[in-house]
């Protein structure tokens, strides 16, 4: 009896309940984002479809380390926490840097590799803490205690499916030439609000309690 009232069953509601807060959480104007949304529509289809995959790999890493705890680690050592989002605020200020210099330098026909883009994918996911502690308080509200060990793995494989298929989507959505070229002609102006909202974002990171 014990061990069976320690354990509960994952139902289909739960999931599609989870996956309506996932989407809702990717299309929210984060860094993850906007760096995609650039990422393609500067550098085309490849490496927006590679940026994804960074960003969708460790945001699923993220839900894998909520499952597991981790967000108790950071409660318990603030420090960790704080030097995970000082570091993190850095590195979207510099990329909100980057791109507001840059606004008014035209595209060249060199694309930015898709490996660079999926590392700059990783970075800008590893480097924001507050996912994991999102990530633990929808598991908290959407999911029942006690989950088996399949079903958790099965939580996370869902996480990286539903971020590498709408980040796919949208590199070959907003890779189409029509698409392109506008941005190619607002490139100064988009360059800028992204590089402002990159901005506001780090030091909102960076000032967070």
């Amino acid at each position: 009896l014990g061990a069976v009232k320690g354990t509960a069953a994952m139902e289909l509601s739960h999931l599609i309940a989870f996956n309506i807060a996932l989407i809702a959480s990717i299309l929210s104007p984060g860094p993850a984002f906007l760096i995609a949304l650039k990422t393609t529509l500067s550098s085309g289809r490849q490496a927006g479809v590679a940026v994804g995959a960074g960003l969708g790999l460790v945001a699923s890493f993220w839900t894998l380390a909520a499952l597991l705890g981790l967000e108790a680690v950071f409660l318990a050592f603030p420090w960790a926490y704080a030097i995970v989002k000082t570091v993190g605020a850095a590195y979207l200020l510099y990329v909100a840097y980057g791109m507001w210099r840059g606004a008014r330098a035209p595209v060249t026909s060199t694309v930015t590799p898709a490996r660079h883009a999926f590392r700059q994918g990783l970075m800008i996911n590893i480097l924001n803490p507050k996912s994991v502690l999102f990530a633990a308080a929808v598991l908290v509200v959407i999911f029942p205690e006690g989950m088996r060990l399949s079903e958790n793995l099965l939580i996370v494989a869902n996480h990286l499916i539903i971020e590498l298929a709408f980040y796919t989507a949208l590199a070959f959505g907003m890779s189409r030439p029509a698409v392109s070229q506008g941005y190619l002609r607002a490139k100064v102006y988009f360059d800028r609000i992204a590089s402002a909202v990159l901005g506001l974002l780090g030091l909102r990171l960076l000032l967070a309690r």
